[in-house]
């Protein structure tokens, strides 16, 4: 299906097009970009609503400044595809997050309007403040520099911290508060209370027609000096108290509320606010998903939908002949409210992602017992601490790769303290679409190098139930990590009955001849499939699944080094220090040589793609791991002590 662009941005392959239209056309223009973001989504999917909630300021934005000169920092990236439309990738957004197309977020080698590389939340006003700090040093005292951060990004430490410093830096810096009362899921938190306050306030909004008044009476199509700007600063703190205003206290020159669907109130705005030297913040409000009825209604769910009929609004799924196994996540769901309903210790925390994690099951079921505190890592980690000293056995759901965020936590404020605070990091493991920002490659080595801490993973379904409830019980009294990857498992019945698994040990699945491979969480079905193939050519490797990575399970790993002279390990992340690494450190510390060829992800950042062609490109998919059983066995000569990665 061909998607065309509209009369007007058919006409812009880059900004200097666009500023070359009236500002009576922008309106237009926004239209169109609006239906192409639809018509190209619902054909091609990726996320949604949070780009065409930005559509006015994204084209006001780019039609005021001066970008790339000027530089443009998005908080996140989900609402960055009306950017990368109007900044030279419009013929090939098409192939947004698939594998060698374009990346779902902004990217500094993919373009140079993209001034810095983003996934993660939050982290827009450090960049951009110190590109503002960079610019004065080398002089570039007419450059301009913009952060665009959304109210739950805001709910971060670090946008805290760097609104800190922004506001004594007295750097060219302006931050552009996108207030729409949702990242994923709907904010949480006092700011939230805070913000709804100021935009509802009567008092607030006379203050801020005040403002505009005053700038309306400046002399048109003449630039503000700096004495008229401190003249209008102090005007501004006349009228608007520092203890009456968060933003003013951190001496930040705060501006708004104002409407974000507005191109051409947005356009005079910013053209003033560019004149106005030092650290300053615009406050907007927006709708996530405007202009798409049914994204406006619920933005959560449209976050990022999948395919869709545009017209009728209809998800697209793919036809299946049998029932499909459930998601990991959803397995966690239900799950934590099984065990929570047998143990009364029981909650459940996750930074900001309910609905991405399925811990809004407990939140609908047991509000009391299960927290959203927001886009905050670290304090979901040592917040999951504080409840363990006190008795509580606290299931802290994070991602993966954003659990990144949280080590000092997890080191410092869990395991030297040895709480038994259970990590069920999801998403781990290569996560498709979303691209090397999300990838959740490092947990293993990251976490296995932390004392107290216990590293499990599971095959699959049941094996995941089986973990969270072996961890809750009164005998397991350390950190407990369980990894699980993102999306389906491998299990339609799934709901089997709870049984104890002893921490450290694994299992044999099928016993073999001349090489073994060993296996850790969702992969070993991988295996599965692979040594089915491996018997039309006549080849029989034994697999176990080791279910832990610490604990390893010694009396396992000494039956195999004792029979098999070539092995091949397999796990669903860093090759570097993670599960095969572990496998090779316990052959030396005993004394065992053997031949090992390492799979998993090599010492590299994978791109976007479908998790299929991913674990393919790494070589780690059924055929990669029958491919490298073939050649192993190739060789019948022994080997002593070499290793193959």
């Amino acid at each position: 299906m061909e998607i065309t662009a509209g009369q007007l941005l058919s006409q812009i392959e880059y900004p200097s097009d666009l500023r070359k239209l009236t500002k009576e056309q922008l309106h237009q223009v926004c239209e169109e970009l609006r239906h192409f973001i639809i018509d190209v989504v619902s054909v091609h999917g990726g996320h949604f609503a949070a780009s065409l909630g930005v559509v006015e300021l994204t084209v006001a934005l780019h039609y005021v400044f001066n970008t790339p000169y000027d530089q443009l920092v998005w908080d996140v990236g989900h609402q960055a595809y009306g950017h990368k439309i109007l900044t030279g990738r419009r013929s090939v957004f098409h192939t947004n997050r698939k594998y060698n197309g374009i990346s779902g977020f902004p990217k500094r080698s993919e373009s140079e309007y993209d001034t810095f590389g983003v996934g993660h939340s939050s982290t827009s006003i450090s960049a951009a403040l110190g590109m503002a700090i960079a610019s004065a040093n080398k002089g570039e005292h007419d450059r301009q520099h913009i952060a665009v951060i959304g109210d739950g990004a805001m709910t971060a430490g670090m946008a805290f911290e760097a609104l800190n410093h922004a506001g004594v830096a007295n750097a060219n810096v302006l931050i552009i508060l996108n207030d729409n009362c949702m990242s994923i899921d709907p904010n949480v938190g006092a700011l939230k209370e805070y913000l709804t306050d100021i935009t509802t306030s009567p008092t607030y909004n006379k203050l801020r027609d005040d403002v505009w008044n005053m700038l309306g009476k400046l002399p048109v199509g003449k630039r503000f000096t700096r004495d008229m700007a401190s003249k209008l600063e102090a005007g501004l703190k006349g009228m608007v108290s520092k203890s009456s205003n968060l933003f003013e206290s951190l001496q930040l020159r705060y501006f708004g509320p104002i409407d974000g669907h507005n191109i051409a109130k947005l356009v005079d705005t910013l053209q003033d606010l560019k004149d106005i030297p030092g650290p300053k913040l615009l406050h907007i409000v927006t709708t996530k998903g405007k202009g798409y009825a049914l994204a406006e209604k619920d933005q959560t769910k449209w976050h990022a939908p999948g395919l869709f009929d545009k017209i009728t609004g209809e998800i697209i799924k793919k036809p299946f002949e049998k029932p499909n196994p459930p998601k990991y996540q959803d397995v966690f769901g239900h799950t934590i409210i099984e065990l929570a309903e047998q143990n009364d210790k029981i909650m459940g925390i996750t930074p900001a992602m309910p609905s991405g994690s399925s811990l809004k099951f407990m939140m609908e079921k047991m509000p009391q017992r299960a927290i959203d505190v927001g886009i905050c890592e670290q304090h979901a980690v040592t917040l999951s601490a504080g409840l363990a000293t006190q008795g509580m056995k606290v299931y802290c759901n994070v991602y993966s790769s954003f659990m990144q965020r949280a080590y000092d936590q997890a080191l410092h404020d869990v395991a030297i303290q040895d709480l038994p605070v259970v990590f069920c990091l999801d998403r781990a493991g290569l996560v498709g679409e979303d691209g090397a920002t999300h990838h959740g490659a490092y947990d293993i080595p990251y976490m296995r190098c932390i004392p107290n801490m216990i590293i499990s993973s599971p095959m699959n379904e049941e094996e995941l139930r089986n973990l969270m409830y072996t961890a809750q019980l009164p005998g397991n009294a350390h950190p407990f990590v369980i990894r699980y990857p993102r999306g389906e498992g491998v299990m339609p019945e799934w709901k089997t009955p709870f049984k104890a698994i002893e921490v450290g040990k694994g299992r044999k699945i099928q016993d073999g001849r001349e090489l073994a491979i060993l296996s850790i969480g969702h992969p070993g079905n991988f295996v599965v499939e692979a040594c089915k193939e491996l018997v039309n050519d006549g080849l029989q490797p034994a697999h176990y699944d080791l279910r832990f990575v610490k604990p390893l399970d010694a009396d396992l790993l000494h039956e195999v080094f004792s029979k098999y002279k070539k092995i091949i390990t397999v796990e669903d992340g860093s090759i570097q220090g993670g599960f095969g690494s572990a496998i090779l450190e316990f052959m030396a510390q005993n004394n065992y040589m053997a031949q090992v060829k390492m799979l998993g992800v090599p010492d590299d950042f994978i791109e976007h793609g479908k998790p299929a062609e991913l674990h393919r490109l790494c070589g780690y998919d059924a055929q990669g791991i029958a491919k490298a059983v073939r050649e192993m066995l190739k060789n019948k000569v022994t080997v002593n002590a070499t290793t193959t990665v």
